[in-house]
């Protein structure tokens, strides 16, 4: 078979990305000043993009599947299909001004916007009636105001950068996150698809397993009946204890119920209570 062509984003996406193949199993490595990263199987094999390239190269077909945020596939109005959102790397595409700005001033004359949302930055200015013209940034947008540049449209994830560079935000573009995304060529190919399937599977049970813990406990058997509606995915797992003292359950909660959780089932009589992670969760 073919093997399967994956683009990896540089940037601060590359560490979650590289995390999420280790914990699905596919040790990821890569050597100093190399682009091409080990992922582990014989079947695949990876480059290290910007993540404002991926889409556009995957709508050419000359790799298979990659992982970007959705803002550049807006931006880039790349054709792929988005197989999976990994929901890592939250950002909001926003439009900010200098404090000091206010509406009237910022209507009152045309304005320069400096961004390197330049397509996405467009629809919304055209749309909220403001007269611009766009200076495409390289990075650092947030520098340009007040002396280059009237407005910046730009990512943030809580806005503290723009804060401590005197601007405010006045506009929400669009909220974003980390895709699996797919080419439409790949997966016209029956085993690509296939072995893409298999992939998102695989990361889906990791991250559903991030948000999950096991608990194990001991239940006497005169307390059972009052723990028979412990919470669980489908419902708990419950073997006798030895001697017929009572049973050994397990039930797998999602980890922000585990502080209501415990304390109610020491209540309820649950004794030897063990709580570890869990590392893939496939329904």
């Amino acid at each position: 078979m073919e093997k399967l062509s994956i683009l990896i984003p540089k940037g601060r996406i590359f560490d979650n990305v590289s995390r999420l193949f280790s914990e699905a199993g596919f040790p990821f490595t890569l050597t100093d000043r190399t682009y091409r990263p080990e992922l582990g199987a014989d079947w695949m094999e990876s480059k290290i993009m910007k993540p404002q390239n991926v889409g556009e190269l995957l709508e050419l077909g000359s790799h298979d599947v990659g992982f970007t945020g959705i803002d550049w596939i807006k931006e880039s109005g790349a054709d792929v299909q988005e197989i999976l959102d990994l929901g890592f790397d939250k950002v909001r595409i926003v439009a900010a001004v200098p404090d000091d700005y206010d509406e009237e001033k910022l209507r009152s004359r045309k304005l320069v916007v400096a961004t390197e949302y330049v397509n996405l930055a467009g629809e919304w200015l055209k749309n909220s009636g403001y007269s611009y013209r766009t200076l495409r940034t390289f990075g650092a947008t947030e520098v340009f105001p007040p002396d280059d540049a009237d407005m910046i449209i730009d990512n943030t994830s809580s806005g503290r950068t723009l804060k401590d560079n005197g601007l405010k935000i006045v506009g929400t573009l669009l909220e974003s996150s980390t895709r699996f995304v797919a080419s439409r060529r790949a997966l016209e190919n029956a085993e690509k698809k296939s072995r893409i399937e298999e992939l998102a599977m695989l990361f889906r049970a990791v991250l559903d397993a991030r948000e999950r813990v096991m608990l194990e406990m001991n239940i006497p058997k005169e307390q059972f009946e009052s723990l028979a509606s412990l919470p669980a995915m489908r419902s708990p797992t419950v073997a006798p204890l030895y001697g017929d003292a009572g049973f050994a359950v397990k039930i797998a909660v999602k980890k922000c119920e585990v502080p209501d959780i415990i304390p109610k089932l020491k209540k309820l009589g649950a004794v030897d209570i063990v709580e570890y992670d869990l590392r893939k969760v496939v329904p």
